[in-house]
């Protein structure tokens, strides 16, 4: 317990960007746990899910690198 306190303020300063990767695997799991009744095609489903978020988030990131370059 004494460890995980000790390494509090370096969490504090983590780059809030690296939120987005288990953000966007819980959504695709609850989207597809909605959607689906079947364990293996929840994780099927879910997966693709979670590449298309991934994908999209890279092509706006892309995006707005491409809009703010020599700005």
């Amino acid at each position: 317990m004494d460890t995980l306190l000790a390494h509090a303020p370096l969490l504090a300063h983590a780059n809030v960007t690296w939120y987005l990767l288990p953000l966007a695997a819980v959504i695709s799991l609850v989207y597809n746990t909605s959607r689906y009744e079947d364990a293996q095609r929840i994780f099927v489903q879910a997966g693709r899910t979670f590449a298309t978020i991934l994908f999209f988030m890279a092509v706006i990131l892309g995006i707005l690198v491409l809009l703010s370059y020599n700005l």
